[in-house]
């Protein structure tokens, strides 16, 4: 699968264009939908609009600013230029400061992993100041802890916005159906056509967020441009001078004259900026060039004067001029005509300052775009499980890329119907969008302090900041959120409980999963074996080599599983060919093909046992079992002609049998072996006169599936080949033992490959106390048995599999 080139600077103006015109239908959806509620949940019960107007003004100055602020300047000008080689969300922050800063609690993790390419770090120097703070947060083991509970728990909430936002969205334009039927029908009519328009967006998912982005990105254009008419229309026709309330004097007047009932309210003017965390999330799906285009896309579809500014400011100024000014005229609207209609027999909503003759078509369109700013939430659910599944913090779930060209446009089956159940259980449990409203306003902001505090990180770690600019930052916008936070926090009896208990049980979850992840692999480092021990097994030991490949799967980077040990213990026998493969995650958003394989021998030539580790970044696909096998025995092949030649090339070997005959154990190589190009044969069979390969080498280093020193000068790309008419007899020796290697790879091949792996069952050790018994023996079991089990998550057919079984005592 293409890596996606969506995020490459260098990618044409016209993939981004396509990206762009999805970006419109998912992206900005959330957003754009937001003037269906907000003033309904700000005067739902706090406050009343009173005929001196200060309240909807009020209400109406704290929207402006708080638009101008949060996704503004805060997502746009900064949080989405800290993306991580494209990917965005809290785990992307996670895996960009982990890289930066030994804060990682993720296991197997290597040194050779930072000299991948995609392991990208800023080039500034540190400075004093952004080295204190990374030796305090390295030197404390609890705050490495502190920080992934609190990724955890941006991540719960952005599920939890996941199942709230198309509740409320739907919700939301279907109850303008009250203001054209009767109250009977209404109440029996909103909630059942809210569930089914629910139903069949959930049912969507899997067409993938190219094929819906690109169905609903002229309805995002159609709703943006109706309720700027909309605005205007109201603002000229019902009172021209309420541009005045964009005055911050009016956030004052009105919290003077509500006070807490005021400060209580603005939990539903927080929902004017719910989108924002999910156009980050999404980056994944798009890119920010996308993004930013995407709004000079909309720019020159509205006709807007300020076309040529936006021209000259590259597009980064593009937001102040597209959708955003689209919302401020839309809240301005609204503001004009409740400052003139204080009487009502309906409640406050977004349908009142709609002219009736146009009423049925507003309400269809509103329809089908608060299913587009569903689509965007959902999409970076998705993207964000996806992430922490990738990096041990979340059990196994099936993952299907819905785009052969675009990388990261995902789909997950079992989240998307849980989330629709959840959905829809929620629109049954409240029945109206005020409850909805404070779940979602409590989430939406939970996660935005999350970001902020990981972004005022990354301002130091990542770019080398000084800290006072992190500081400021985390000032500045964490002061307001807090604010929105505490007043959506009073909620809590009215909805805003949902979120909390959620994110409570997902963490749970979550934190259960990971640390008995980690456990196990520090049983597995505990407990392994020395490569002595697999060298002295043997014939004079009663053990048989026999014909075939065995796939040995493993969480270790270097010395022999204990479940091997076992498997041999049980049944004495193992297979000609011995691989070991450790398929790990690594913290970057994808690792190039070319550098996925790290290959190195265990043991002498002779003994036709070997290492692989498979480095998958958590954004990569992973292969089925055909291709993986295909790929690892052309790999082999790729490395062992490498061995053989680098080892001619060496000089040193006259009195040698073969590479590593007569080194110690802790003398072998592993070597990056990327694509190879050949000509003529398949690179396995046995010919005459071989043809030459060409191996990609990032860098080798010593040692037997040890941590290796990173190579930081430029990669080079090494040629070499294998001459039949060598005149030295140590070269016709060597080029003997090369066909030989290869031929008995082969002939493994033929025979057939097995794929061992351990079946676990953990529980934990006598004596622990109460809480670690729950987690480990009831809850960790229990989600192992009921998600994806390894052998399916690497897809290894039931025909090739060999389980061992494994107890694990943690």
């Amino acid at each position: 699968m293409d890596r996606g080139k969506c995020w490459n600077t260098e990618e044409s103006w016209g993939a981004i264009l396509v990206l762009a015109y999805q970006s419109l239908g998912v992206v900005y959806g959330d957003l754009s939908i937001s003037p269906l509620y907000v003033y309904k949940n700000t005067f739902a019960e706090d406050i009343q609009h009173s005929d001196t107007n200060e309240e909807i003004f009020g209400v109406l100055s704290f929207v402006f600013w708080t638009l101008t602020l949060i996704p503004l300047f805060k997502y746009v000008f900064i949080v989405l230029r800290a993306d991580d080689n494209g990917e965005g969300g809290t785990f992307a922050l996670y895996s960009l400061i982990c890289r930066h800063a030994k804060v990682s609690l993720l296991p197997s993790r290597q040194v050779s992993d930072e000299a991948l390419s995609t392991y990208k770090l800023e080039l500034p120097p540190e400075n004093n100041n952004s080295s204190k703070v990374k030796m305090v947060l390295e030197k404390h083991k609890c705050l490495h802890t502190a920080l992934l509970i609190l990724v955890l728990l941006g991540t719960c909430m952005v599920i939890g916005d996941g199942l709230l936002t198309p509740a409320i969205s739907v919700l939301s334009a279907v109850s303008g159906l009250e203001l054209s039927m009767s109250h009977y029908h209404h109440e029996y009519a909103v909630i059942p056509i809210t569930c089914i328009i629910l139903i069949c967006l959930f049912a969507l998912q899997h067409y993938g967020t190219h094929r819906v982005g690109f169905f609903f990105a002229p309805i995002v254009l159609v709703w943006l441009l109706c309720i700027s008419t909309l605005g205007l229309y109201n603002i000229f026709k019902w009172n021209p001078q309420v541009y005045q309330a964009l005055s911050p004097y009016y956030m004052l007047k009105f919290l003077r004259k509500t006070r807490i009932s005021g400060w209580m309210s603005l939990g539903g003017t927080l929902l004017c900026i719910t989108g924002s965390e999910a156009m980050f999330a999404d980056l994944g799906h798009f890119s920010y060039a996308a993004i930013q285009v995407s709004y000079y896309l909309l720019q020159i579809l509205t006709n807007e004067i300020f076309f040529h500014l936006i021209v000259a400011s590259k597009l980064q100024i593009a937001f102040t001029f597209l959708v955003y000014p689209a919302l401020i005229l839309a809240y301005l609207g609204q503001a004009a005509y409740l400052s003139k209609h204080h009487h009502s027999i309906y409640q406050i909503s977004f349908y009142l300052s709609v002219p009736e003759s146009v009423r049925w078509p507003v309400i269809i369109v509103a329809i089908l775009a608060s299913v587009v700013g569903s689509q965007a939430i959902i999409s970076g659910t998705f993207s964000i499980i996806n992430q922490s599944q990738s990096l041990g913090c979340f059990p196994r779930v099936k993952v299907t890329h819905t785009s052969d060209k675009i990388h990261g446009q995902i789909y997950i089956p079992e989240i998307n119907w849980t989330l629709m159940i959840l959905c829809i259980a929620v629109t049954l449990g409240f029945r109206d969008t005020k409850h909805i409203g404070n779940a979602s306003g409590l989430a939406v902001m939970t996660v935005m302090i999350v970001t902020t505090c990981l972004t005022s990180l990354v301002i130091i770690l990542c770019w080398h900041k000084p800290p006072t600019i992190a500081l400021c930052f985390l000032l500045s916008f964490g002061s307001i959120e807090l604010l929105y936070f505490s007043a959506s926090l009073m909620k809590f009896g009215e909805g805003a409980w949902l979120p909390i208990l959620l994110a409570l049980f997902l963490m749970t979850i979550m934190f259960v999963w990971h640390y008995a992840t980690i456990k196990k692999y520090e049983f597995d480092l505990h407990n392994k074996v020395s490569l002595e021990w697999l060298l002295a097994l043997g014939p004079s030991l009663g053990m048989a080599r026999v014909p075939g490949i065995g796939v040995v799967f493993t969480d270790l980077t270097s010395g022999i599983p204990a479940n091997f040990s076992r498997f041999v213990t049980n049944l004495p026998a193992f297979h000609r060919i011995l691989v070991f493969v450790c398929v790990k995650s690594v913290p970057v958003p994808y690792v190039p093909l070319a550098e996925r394989y790290l290959v190195g021998r265990v043991g002498p030539a002779t003994h036709r046992s070997y290492r692989c580790i498979v480095r998958y970044g958590y954004r990569d696909v992973h292969q089925d079992v055909d291709s993986f096998e295909t790929e690892l025995v052309a790999r082999l092949v790729d490395f062992i002609k490498y061995d053989w030649s680098h080892s001619e090339t060496a000089g040193s070997m006259a009195e040698d049998e073969g590479p590593h005959s007569n080194r110690s154990s802790s003398e072998y190589r592993l070597t990056v072996i990327g694509m190879v190009g050949l000509s003529g044969p398949p690179m396995y069979e046995m010919d005459v006169n071989p043809q030459h390969a060409s191996v990609s080498i990032g860098f080798s280093s010593v040692g037997s599936a040890i941590e290796m020193e990173p190579n930081r000068a430029p990669e080079k790309r090494v040629r070499f080949s294998i001459e039949d008419d060598s005149e030295a007899g140590t070269l016709r020796e060597m080029d003997r033992g090369l066909r030989q290697e290869l031929e008995d790879l082969w002939n493994a091949q033929q025979a057939g490959t097995a794929f061992i792996l351990g079946h676990s069952h953990v529980q934990a050790k006598q004596g622990s106390n109460l809480l670690k018994r729950v987690a480990i023996n009831a809850g960790y079991n229990f989600l192992r048995r009921n998600c994806r089990g390894p052998d399916v998550a690497l897809k290894v057919p039931p025909v090739s599999l060999l389980e061992v079984g494994m107890v694990y005592v943690v």
